[in-house]
């Protein structure tokens, strides 16, 4: 099995793909993101890239956005209100309902942009942003196809089991619901390898400096996230969704039964691809399988 991984300490590059700094307004917030696209003028086909939870746009969605562009495609990766180097009063706070208007925001701001053609724009959600770019495809035109990498699509009953049971998830939601009422922000370590009150303790990749704990990561989550996380329906967007979709998944992912449930319950034109044996952060760094998963998606969003 290959062990080589794209390091992101130093911000990769691959030939002939060129990094755009871009700004744009979702609601009151000024998003940051970076605009990957072939060399030349374009337009190229447009594709809205997103990460995992508490994640910037210089880990996995940077990794997808630069593999995209390198295959013809205009590719943005951004940083979500309050999260990496986008303004927003709500810090650090994992609100599904949020990102996905953020989402539409990208959307919309791709379809003006000169070097996008925006009759051809897609959505490539990644780990926890699946769900959220799920819901924006199967509510906006513009986006006409979707791709999930490694996807977390839960329900809240999923959610539940994951945390504990009901009566500790009631109790995150309480915490939540305090937090919120509350005057100071009640913020924690989100990854550690050493502090067990951390929200991702010990976890591979969030707690490896020459994986995904870069200096642009803010390594925050607010505890206002909790409500907002644990009663999302991340499945609900399968009934609306009619755009062609490809989920990219494997059985020793984080969540295939959510995968499985998603494509089973939809109706849009689905393909899937398993993988065998690929983890949970093997989707997010390991270069065999981005390479893999990019080839597979730039065709399904070529047609």
């Amino acid at each position: 099995m290959s062990t080589d991984r794209i390091n992101l300490q130093n911000t990769p590059t691959l030939s002939g793909v060129v990094a755009h700094p871009v700004r744009f307004a979702s609601g009151e917030a000024e998003l940051v993101g970076t605009l990957y696209t072939p060399e030349g003028d374009g337009p190229f086909p447009g594709v809205v890239v997103t990460g995992a939870w508490t994640t910037v746009k210089e880990q996995m969605a940077g990794t997808y956005a630069r593999e995209l562009a390198a295959r013809g495609f205009a590719a943005l990766a951004f940083d979500f209100a309050g999260w990496g180097e986008s303004s927003g009063d709500r810090r650090f706070v994992e609100d599904p309902v949020a990102k996905t208007a953020d989402i539409r925001a990208a959307a919309a701001f791709l379809t003006e942009h000169p070097l996008v053609s925006s009759a051809t724009l897609a959505g490539l959600g990644v780990c926890a942003s699946s769900g959220y770019m799920a819901a924006a495809v199967a509510d906006d035109p513009r986006l006409g196809r979707l791709a999930l990498v490694a996807p977390w699509l839960h329900t809240p009953e999923m959610a539940e089991q994951i945390y504990g049971g009901t009566d500790n998830a009631a109790a995150l939601i309480a915490m939540s619901d305090e937090a919120e009422a509350s005057a100071e922000p009640t913020v924690q370590v989100a990854a550690s390898a050493s502090d067990d009150r951390s929200l991702m303790y010990q976890a591979p990749y969030y707690t490896e400096a020459d994986r995904g704990l870069i200096d642009r990561y803010d390594n925050r989550f607010d505890a206002r996230s909790w409500r907002p996380w644990l009663t999302y329906d991340a499945q609900s967007s399968a009934d609306r969704l009619t755009a062609p979709t490809m989920l990219i998944c494997s059985e020793a992912a984080a969540l295939p039964a959510g995968a499985k449930a998603y494509a089973k319950r939809t109706s849009a034109p689905m393909k899937e691809l398993w993988l065998d044996d690929v983890n949970q952060f093997d989707f997010y760094d390991r270069t065999d399988i981005v390479r893999e998963v990019a080839d597979a998606v730039s065709r399904h969003l070529a047609g």
